[in-house]
């Protein structure tokens, strides 16, 4: 059988390809392309959908239960106080830096050695590795388009870095784009009617608003008014002032009914942009988690978002990496998060009952 340090010298050098390969949201052929040719490499029968990428276990039976093993292959952009080039990877003291390192560049390389370890032998169930884009921005292009194509899956673990403890529950995300409405006139002879103190009830009573049903690992559903434009110039009174609302619901609210309250108490005209991007949680009695707590994981609830979201089937976020370092200068993740990464996911998979 190969050994660990093959996979994680594998795992590594893939990360390194990729850190040095940009793959913006939307923009991510090229990285599609290195995961292409080094699954293709493994001897995987890769299948492609867009910048979609993924594998089934070739012993796949119907008649098994399915697990989807996920991350996603696009970054973000990088913020401008990096002080790295973070499309060059580098090692220093045993830290991999680049960006899309930690966020899920880790998750992606290590489940994808974990598939091809776990599938040299016949387990109890099947096994998809799936290697997604669009994540950052949640687009048609990315899980969502592949979902559809791909057989019945019973559960999902995602790579997103949780710093290998399981999340097992995360909050969903609505944005709300509001308008307030006024009349436009001379500021100077006090006319019209302004659209920002129009809005200003509306601000307060969000700001103050507390939901009831609090979630014992995510917490309270949550509001923020995270921007606001009005005006054209000092001496104008402005007829309108837009703001968008930052919506995170946990698993008490659905989104629809959270935008269905707000229209009954918000005298703005307020739209969703989408709905879909619900709360979405698994059970700690589901043999797999039951595992991790027996492995002396601590399950926890995530505030952020992941394709989890998009999933219809239960899913549970664990994956290398801190999720403190997503999305900032200098990301980075640590050579020996990705080795434990290998040996948990294998430890965790192999032989289990899902």
């Amino acid at each position: 059988m190969k050994q660990h340090e093959d996979y994680l010298d594998s795992a590594v050098s893939l990360l390194k390809q990729l850190i040095a390969t940009p793959s913006v949201s939307r923009d991510e052929t090229a990285a599609a392309d290195v995961m292409e040719k080094a699954m293709s490499d493994y001897g995987l029968d890769c299948h492609r959908e867009g910048n979609n990428l993924w594998a089934i276990c070739k012993d796949y039976d119907e008649s098994k239960p399915t697990l989807l093993l996920n991350a996603h292959i696009d970054t973000v952009k990088p913020v401008s106080s990096w002080t790295r080039n973070p499309f060059e990877p580098s090692i220093e003291n045993g830290i991999l830096y680049g960006l899309g390192s930690n966020d899920c560049g880790g998750g992606l390389v290590s489940l994808l050695q974990t598939f091809r370890r776990l599938t040299l032998k016949n387990q109890t169930y099947n096994i998809i590795y799936l290697a997604s884009s669009e994540e950052e921005v949640s687009g048609i292009n990315g899980i969502r388009r592949v979902l559809p194509m791909l057989p019945k899956i019973d559960v999902a673990i995602v790579g997103e870095p949780t710093g290998m403890q399981p999340a097992i529950a995360e909050k969903g995300l609505m944005v709300v784009d509001a308008k307030a409405k006024g009349v436009s006139g001379h500021a100077a002879r006090g006319e019209g009617v302004n659209a920002i103190y129009a809005a200003l009830d509306d601000l307060v009573w969000l700001r103050g608003y507390k939901f009831d049903k609090i979630s014992d690992l995510l917490g309270p559903t949550v509001m923020n008014v995270t921007i606001i434009n009005s005006g054209t110039q000092h001496n104008v009174i402005p007829d309108e002032c837009t703001f968008t609302i930052d919506v995170r619901t946990n698993e008490h609210y659905r989104n629809e009914d959270v935008f269905a309250f707000l229209e009954s108490h918000l005298n703005s005209e307020i739209k969703a942009r989408s709905f879909h991007l619900s709360s979405s949680s698994i059970s700690r009695n589901h043999p797999l988690v039951a595992r991790c707590m027996g492995m002396g994981m601590k399950p926890f609830g995530s505030p952020t978002l992941s394709d989890q979201a998009l999933m219809s089937f239960p899913s549970f976020k664990l994956g290398p990496g801190e999720s403190s370092r997503s999305h900032s200068a200098d990301e980075f993740i640590l050579i020996s998060e990705i080795d434990n990464a290998i040996k948990t996911y294998f430890e965790l998979l192999d032989g289990v009952t899902i």
